[in-house]
C-alpha cells in the first residue's frame, strides 16, 4: 500500500510538473479573481501627458497645463480639448479629459494588435466587434481574454508599447489644436452642440487636422514613442464597416488611414534623420 501510494504521489508530481513546463510564461501583470488587469490604465495616461508637455517647445510649453490629463467617468471613448485659467496667474491654458471608455478601448486595441502577432486575424475580428459598440455601455473585452498565450511577456510588452503610442499620438495631437490656435479658430462651431461640445474633429479643415497631428506626432516622438501603435489605431477604425459616433473624436469622417498612416512613417524618418 505504501508503494502505491509513493508512486501515485510521484505521478502527481509529474503531472504538475508537466503542465507548468507546459505553459507558457506569464507576463508579471496583475491577476484580481482569476481576471488579468492592465498596468496600463488612468494613471499611466497621467503621466504620459506630464512627459508631453514637458517636451513641448517653451512657447507651446507655456499655454498647457503641467498635468494636462483629466479623467471622466464616461463610459464613452473621448478625449475632450478644453481650456482652464491659471488661479496664480490669470492665463488660459489648455487641459484634456478622457473618459475612462478611453482608457479601456485603448487597452483593447493595444491588445490586440498585440495578440494578431501570434493570430493572425484576431485584430481584424475584434475591431469588427468594436465597430458595433456605440459607446452607451460598457466596451465589451477582446475575446478569449482567459488564453494564457495571450499575457506572455512578449505579447504584454506589445500591449503595453502599442497604448503608449496611441496615447502619445492622440493627446499630442489634441493640445496641438490648442497651442495652433484651432480652438479659438473653430470656437463658435464647437459649441454647438445641444449643450455637449462637439469634437474638434467635426469642424476641422484637412489641413488643420493634418497640422494638429504632424506637431503631436513630433511632440510624442520626442519622448520616445513611435507611431506603430497610432497606426494601428487608424487602421483599426477605417476597417470598421461603419463608424460608430465616438470614433469622430481620433479620427475626421472623411480621413483614411492607409493615406495618414503614410504620413506618420514619413514624419517618424525624418524625426530620426535630423
Amino acid at each position: 500500500m505504501a508503494v502505491i501510494k509513493m508512486f501515485t504521489r510521484c505521478g502527481i508530481l509529474f503531472f504538475v510538473m508537466m503542465c507548468l513546463w507546459c505553459t507558457p510564461a506569464l507576463s508579471g501583470v496583475e491577476w484580481q479573481e482569476g481576471a488579468p488587469v492592465y498596468e496600463t490604465g488612468w494613471a499611466a495616461m497621467v503621466k504620459l501627458g506630464i512627459t508631453l508637455q514637458r517636451n513641448l517647445p517653451p512657447e507651446y510649453r507655456s499655454q498647457v497645463h503641467a498635468r494636462p490629463v483629466n479623467i471622466e467617468t464616461d463610459i464613452m471613448p473621448f478625449v475632450r480639448l478644453e481650456e482652464m485659467v491659471n488661479p496664480n496667474t490669470s492665463e488660459k491654458m489648455a487641459c484634456l479629459f478622457v473618459s475612462v471608455g478611453f482608457v479601456d478601448l485603448v487597452n483593447n486595441v493595444a491588445h490586440a494588435k498585440a495578440i494578431d502577432r501570434i493570430e493572425k486575424g484576431y485584430f481584424k475580428n475584434y475591431i469588427l466587434s468594436l465597430a458595433r459598440e456605440n459607446g452607451q455601455t460598457e466596451l465589451r473585452p477582446p475575446p478569449r481574454m482567459s488564453d494564457p498565450r495571450f499575457w506572455t511577456d512578449r505579447v504584454v510588452n506589445e500591449q503595453q508599447s502599442n497604448f503608449n503610442q496611441i496615447v502619445g499620438g492622440v493627446i499630442a495631437s489634441k493640445l496641438a489644436h490648442y497651442y495652433l490656435g484651432h480652438c479659438r479658430k473653430y470656437g463658435r462651431q464647437l459649441g454647438a452642440g445641444d449643450g455637449k461640445p462637439l469634437p474638434i474633429n467635426s469642424c476641422l479643415s484637412a489641413e488643420d487636422w493634418n497640422d494638429a497631428l504632424k506637431y503631436g506626432i513630433n511632440n510624442a516622438l520626442s519622448c520616445g514613442y513611435g507611431v506603430e501603435g497610432v497606426e494601428a489605431f487608424f487602421e483599426g477604425i477605417d476597417m470598421m464597416p461603419e463608424r460608430p459616433a465616438w470614433t469622430l473624436y481620433f479620427l475626421p469622417a472623411t480621413v483614411k488611414a492607409a493615406k495618414v498612416n503614410k504620413e506618420l512613417e514619413k514624419w517618424e524618418r525624418r524625426f530620426f534623420s535630423h
